[in-house]
């Protein structure tokens, strides 16, 4: 079969700080690939849309998948297929990723026949299954899927991570993927899943707070055959295990890799395996996200972090003796007055780390959602973006997004201003010598992406396509969350407790 892939415009926050390559649809391409199916690849990221128009005409896929990890990117997702159905109305259109995997049913509904069906879970073992199926016929008995007649078996969970290679070679205009000044920049998978349980976050419970881990020899050859000088680590959380992260490293030097690193990982995972990531700081490792999420115990109470501001702050100064810069992440609620913004500026400004501001966003999925998502003042998919407040402000929504703008513009003034580019001048030569332009761009277009007429003018657009409310049931338990039942199922339903959902 003739299958293309599609991967959705960017986001918000793309447009400036990253761009990353679709790892995730690649790998499913592979597997598709590796079923014997002629693969191409279309990412919107980079491409415009009459790219896409273009494939359709000239491919004529017998089947187009589209992924969805982001709630934001629906819409556009529902519209495309409704496109193709015109064209090629015997073409098999499906969507599949993570946040669609909540959502299945309810977006297939929205989608009136110009969606046949939604792969929940993982997409590597569902894909050839699901491929051979619309030719032969059972596509409801794949597991994983969800058509409009209801779902089949449950997802299939992969044993291990690295059973594929990611087709990279499918996606064109590479040099357009960059995070900072790593551009270009490629990503890699070393591990799959999260054990811990952030009421804010959904990766733990779409992986059934399972985590694997793919084999160093195999990953130092992945690392080996991308040609790109820079690397995105995309695991939620690096060297939960130091022995892997030290099997890693013993590949690289062993292959003599020379690359430069940004992962992301915990304040207290740092704390407690110190020595594997000053060992990576040798090999490259230049810049760490830490997801603080909050600057006080309150906050990090609520959203259950597990961690205190002792370790965050600790972390912080651990990182900067390894020479490692730090992107820190704050959760912004949309309870915070003017005076809260205040502090949070105050903290921006007296710590070198760069300071990242996302709003508090309750998810399909995540434990918020059945405690917030009757409080939602839109249900407009394009607005869960996290840049946009989707409950109630305490303060009028203009001057919320006045507060919220003026901080992350004085942010933005410390790390991305002409002061900033003047002294990075080195690196901006250095790309630009490259032909890379996407770390020089950023540094001029955030008052263009980020303001907040633009920010309130959002909620006002016409709205065609709502984000389903969650059944009012009562209580959820942590597992009835879960899209797979991981391996660490059965230890953590003994754990489980209520999470009461809102009237």
């Amino acid at each position: 079969m003739r299958v293309l892939f599609v991967h959705p415009s960017p986001l918000m926050y793309s447009e400036i700080f990253l761009r990353l390559e679709p790892l995730g649809l690649e790998l499913v391409a592979s597997a598709a690939r590796a079923a014997g199916h002629e693969v191409r690849l279309i990412d919107l990221q980079v491409l415009p849309h009459a790219a896409l128009t273009k494939e359709i005409a000239e491919f004529r896929p017998d089947a187009l998948g589209i992924s969805l990890n982001y709630l934001a990117n629906i819409p556009e997702a529902i519209d495309i297929a409704r496109r193709t159905k015109q064209v090629l109305p015997d073409c098999f259109v499906f969507f599949g990723g993570h946040s669609v995997s909540f959502i299945a049913a309810e977006v297939i509904d929205q989608a009136g026949g110009a969606v046949d069906a939604v792969v929940r879970g993982e997409g590597e073992p569902a894909v050839g299954p699901l491929l051979d199926a619309v030719r032969d016929g059972g596509v409801a008995e794949v597991p994983g899927v969800v058509t409009a007649d209801g779902a089949g078996p449950a997802p299939t969970m992969l044993e291990g991570i690295d059973g594929h290679l990611p087709a990279r070679e499918l996606t064109r205009r590479r040099r357009r993927y960059f995070i900072g000044e790593l551009d270009p920049c490629a990503s890699i998978e070393f591990t799959r899943g999260c054990p811990w349980d952030c009421s804010f976050c959904s990766a733990w419970t779409f992986y059934g707070r399972s985590y694997r881990k793919g084999a160093p020899e195999a990953l130092g050859r992945q690392l080996a055959s991308i040609r790109e000088p820079n690397v995105f680590i995309v695991d939620d959380v690096a060297f939960i295990r130091p022995e892997h992260g030290h099997g890693i490293a013993d590949e690289i030097e062993r292959r003599k890799i020379r690359k430069r690193y940004y992962l992301e990982t915990r304040s207290d995972v740092l704390l407690r395996n110190t020595e594997v990531f000053r060992r990576w700081a040798g090999l490259g490792l230049e810049y760490m996200f830490l997801g603080m999420e909050a600057i006080d115990a309150d906050g990090l109470d609520l959203y259950r972090k597990r961690v205190s501001p002792d370790e965050n702050f600790r972390a912080l100064e651990t990182a900067r003796g390894m020479g490692i810069t730090v992107a820190i992440n704050l959760i912004v609620d949309p309870a915070w007055d003017e005076e809260r913004f205040r502090v949070v500026r105050e903290f921006a400004l007296a710590v070198p780390e760069i300071v990242h501001l996302t709003v508090m966003t309750p998810y399909p999925g995540t434990e918020i959602w059945h405690t917030e998502s009757r409080r939602l003042t839109t249900r407009d998919y394009r607005l869960f973006d996290i840049q946009h407040a989707v409950v109630p402000t305490a303060l009028p929504l203009e001057d919320f997004y006045r507060e919220l703008v003026r901080t992350q513009a004085v942010i933005n003034r410390k790390h991305l201003g002409l002061r900033t580019a003047v002294g990075a001048a080195g690196v901006l030569a250095r790309n630009l010598a490259r032909g890379q332009t996407n770390f020089a761009s950023m540094l001029w277009r955030f008052n263009r992406v980020y303001n907040a007429r633009r920010q309130v003018f959002d909620h006002t657009r016409p709205v065609t396509y709502e984000l389903p409310l969650p059944p009012a049931a009562g209580a959820v338990t942590r597992t009835q969350l879960y899209v797979h039942a991981g391996p660490t199922a059965n230890r953590t339903r003994r754990r489980d407790r209520p999470t009461e959902t809102a009237d």
